[in-house]
This record gives structure tokens, C-alpha cells and sequence, in this order.
């Protein structure tokens, strides 16, 4: 592989690592919500943090870009007041891969926490352990199992994630051309057959390590 190609690898493995920071808080209250919850409006709920996984990733890149452009509602406002610019960076492309992951990061944590016997929750409340005790000292940690595979998923998605980040970040050389994004240009790019079958095999081992261990994880019992 040439040069561009190792600084899209190394860029995805940057936007795929960020875009799994984001959405690990989030994705891990919102699975414990929806597993110890029950509310009116639960089910919307659950169809908007889904909305993501089944909408075309074009679609989630422009309703991105319309709150974290230059213009947008988040965009313009992070601009004025930090001076942080979001669209057309690698922070668009974290953001990106971030909001179309986060429904495989939020079912695996959910199916974690739903393993987890409430009576171990109780035995604690019931000992004077106040909730977030509780949550950091029983839940959490029987839930690992599940915050790790959901992580790696997550991470995985990430690294294939093409349609929101072209809308979000763009494809700039350097700066946003990740591992998917460089492909699609060696694609269009004729002679470029052997660079980008290298890319590809790349790509996809990478992808194939994540899931798999991915899978180990979640099917791997808690013995704690």
C-alpha cells in the first residue's frame, strides 16, 4: 500500500477509537435505562435510538449536517462560542460513526444488563447502597462482558462507516479520507487495482478480528 493508504488506516483507526468514546456513556445509560425502566414513551424511545441502524446512512449524514454545519443549529453554535468546527473534519467523521454505531453499542450492553439478576441489586440496596452504588459496584461490573462486545462492535461499525461520514466530513486527503472513503476513490482511480486490493484485505481482516472477538465476548460467561 502507498502512503495515502496507511494515513487512511491510521485516520480510521483515530475516527473508529473517538466514534466508540462518544458512544460509550451514552450507549451504557440508555441500555440501563431501557433494561430497568419502565416509562410511558419507552417504546418511542427505543425506536429513536434505532433509527440509526435501519435509516440510510446518507440520510443520518445529512440530518448531521444539518445541526453540526457551519450553519446548523449545534454547528454554528460550537463555532461562535469555542471555535470547534465539526462538519468537514475528523471530528465529523467520529460524530458520524459514532451516531451509526451506537444502536449495536446500546443492544449488546441492554442484553448484558437484562443477564444480570436484580436480586444481587436488591441484596445491595437492601444493605444501604444508594442506586449509582449500585450501578457502579453490581451492575456494571456483571455487565462487562457486554460493555466490552458492544464496544468492539461499535468499533467495527465505525471502521466501515462510508454514507454518513461522506456527508458529514466529506472525503479530504489527510484529513477525512478513512479506510472506506479511500477505497471508493482507488475504485474510481484506474491502475489502482493492487493498492487497493491491499486496502481490502486490510479492511477486512480487521473487521472479521473485531467481530469475532466481539462475539466471543458476548457469548463468553461471567464467572464474577
Amino acid at each position: 500500500m502507498a502512503p495515502a493508504e496507511w494515513e487512511a488506516l491510521r485516520l480510521s483507526f483515530q475516527v473508529a477509537l473517538s466514534a466508540t468514546a462518544i458512544a460509550l456513556p451514552f450507549g451504557v445509560a440508555a441500555a440501563w435505562i431501557l433494561a430497568r425502566r419502565s416509562f410511558r414513551g419507552r417504546g418511542a424511545l427505543e425506536v429513536l435510538l434505532n433509527m440509526p441502524l435501519v435509516m440510510p446512512p446518507v440520510v443520518t449524514g445529512w440530518l448531521l449536517l444539518m445541526l453540526f454545519g457551519h450553519q446548523g443549529v449545534i454547528g454554528g453554535w460550537l463555532e461562535e462560542t469555542l471555535g470547534l468546527s465539526v462538519a468537514f473534519t475528523w471530528r465529523g467523521a467520529a460524530l458520524a460513526a459514532a451516531v451509526v454505531s451506537f444502536p449495536l453499542l446500546v443492544r449488546a450492553v441492554r442484553l448484558s444488563f437484562e443477564a444480570v439478576d436484580p436480586g444481587l441489586e436488591q441484596a445491595a440496596r437492601t444493605l444501604g447502597a444508594r442506586p449509582l452504588r449500585v450501578f457502579l459496584t453490581v451492575t456494571l461490573p456483571l455487565g462487562r462482558p457486554g460493555i466490552a462486545a458492544g464496544s468492539l462492535l461499535a468499533f467495527a461499525r465505525s471502521l466501515g462507516e462510508f454514507g454518513a461520514t461522506v456527508m458529514l466530513a466529506g472525503n479530504i486527503p489527510c484529513e477525512t479520507r478513512t479506510v472506506p472513503l479511500a477505497l471508493y476513490s482507488l475504485a474510481q482511480t484506474p491502475g489502482a487495482e493492487s493498492r487497493m486490493t491491499g486496502l481490502l484485505i486490510v479492511s477486512v481482516t480487521l473487521s472479521a478480528a473485531a467481530l469475532a472477538c466481539g462475539e466471543w465476548l458476548a457469548r463468553r460467561p461471567n464467572h464474577r
